[in-house]
């Protein structure tokens, strides 16, 4: 890289604050890519705008889900009416809070607004104070109650990462089941003749011991169903973090993503490593951030796998916002059947924070009436009480019949 071609100005100096902010919003950029970014803009020039655009996200950008952060940081970071101008002479000036209009960071995501936000300058007379806070305000009791009732749409990049430890640590108490198969239980109520017959020969026959069977119990399995369209995302990426706890937690827990799509990624959550795991579910569901075809893809869910993982009577916990773009063609028919299915359906939708939420679309109509519980899912709260919920019984088949 020749550096002359970034003397007499501060356009190198403004790349690579924009790059610190980035990374600040969440972004893992290191000062390789860093130096990469400042190539890349020698490279294209600085004659368009949007080659300028183009050519920071082809080096900063290697994952879907960043795409809105870095497109949000740039037009606010690069705000400036005669940007091209000042570009072409290297006089750039940094962006000022200032300087943005009124109302300019309302939409913004909670990331950025931190990320750009001028740090505070500490005095001598209030710097102590300023880092005792700093030292102790993630353990005092109302952060805590705070981060339990925040939206996960409004968590920052600090706020998501504390959340995504706290889920980590929460633990689903599904009740057990009891199964077909029997162990040998001295309070049983089944007789078992062969080990009473066995034990009666080794003490000569004299004597008969009744030997006792009872059933045994086992968690059913997990099948889960999560919506990963442009409206559930920010909710979909927490929640597979609680599922991938769940995942490693016990056995039998199967897990698909739908948007226009149906896909299997059980074995992408299988993996310890939760940023892995993430990773490699981000790479194979290609419809990341798209549409919603919830009965297309329920469809195929009954049809493809149903006889493959619902075959022991599971808890099935479908995840979604319940919009439809196809206005619940065949939803009703595809949910009734995913209801004889299980033993229990959960619908979780993060509309339901709000008060005043009406089932008035046509995909929420059509799939109320074939759910045993309809929660929200929205904050760590809201999983708690999921999990609490799931502790109790599951209703019985006449119980569900008349409801």
């Amino acid at each position: 890289m020749n550096p002359e071609a970034f003397s007499g100005g501060r356009l190198a100096d403004n790349i690579m604050h924009f790059v610190r902010s980035l990374r600040a919003a969440g972004l893992p950029i290191g000062p390789g890519r860093t130096i990469e970014a400042l190539r890349a803009v020698e490279a294209v020039g600085l004659g368009r705008r949007d080659d300028f655009y183009w050519a920071l996200h082809a080096v900063l950008v290697n994952r879907r889900e960043q795409r809105e952060i870095f497109n949000q940081a740039f037009h606010i970071f690069w705000r400036d009416p005669q940007l091209l101008e000042k570009m072409m002479s290297l006089l750039l000036p940094r962006l000022t809070s200032d300087e943005a209009p009124p109302n300019a960071l309302e939409e913004v995501s909670q990331r950025v607004k931190d990320a750009l936000a001028p740090a505070p300058v500490a005095t001598n007379e209030n710097a102590e104070a300023i880092e005792q806070i700093e030292f102790d305000a993630s353990l005092t009791f109302s952060d805590r109650e705070r981060l339990q009732s925040m939206d996960f749409e409004d968590m920052n990049a600090e706020e998501q990462a504390a959340a995504k430890r706290a889920i980590a640590r929460l633990r689903l108490p599904i009740e057990k089941v009891k199964t077909r198969r029997s162990r040998l239980d001295p309070r049983g109520r089944r007789v078992d003749m062969r080990n009473s017959l066995r034990a009666s020969l080794r003490m000569g026959g004299a004597v008969i011991p009744i030997a006792r069977r009872a059933l045994r119990t086992r968690h059913p399995p997990l099948v889960v169903l999560c919506d990963i369209s442009g409206s559930m995302e920010r909710y979909s990426r927490m929640l597979l973090h609680f599922v991938h706890a769940l995942t490693n937690d016990r056995d039998r827990v199967h897990t698909f993503l739908f948007g226009t799509r149906l896909t299997n990624i059980t074995r992408h959550l299988r993996h310890k490593d939760v940023d892995v795991a993430i990773g490699k579910v981000t790479a194979a569901a290609e419809d990341w951030s798209g549409g919603t075809r919830i009965g297309k893809t329920l469809a195929d869910f009954n049809r493809l796998w149903s006889r493959r993982v619902m075959g022991q009577g599971p808890l099935v916990l479908l995840i979604s916002d319940g919009l439809d773009q196809s206005a619940g063609e065949g939803l009703a028919e595809e949910m009734a059947r995913l209801h004889r299915s299980c033993r229990r359906l959960v619908w979780l939708n993060p509309l339901l924070r709000f008060d005043g939420f009406e089932p008035k679309s046509k995909g929420i109509q059509a799939m109320l009436p074939h759910v045993d519980e309809f929660r929200p899912v929205h904050n760590l709260k809201s999983l708690e009480q999921l999990a609490a919920v799931l502790a109790r019984p599951a209703p019985r088949q006449d119980e569900r019949r008349a409801a």
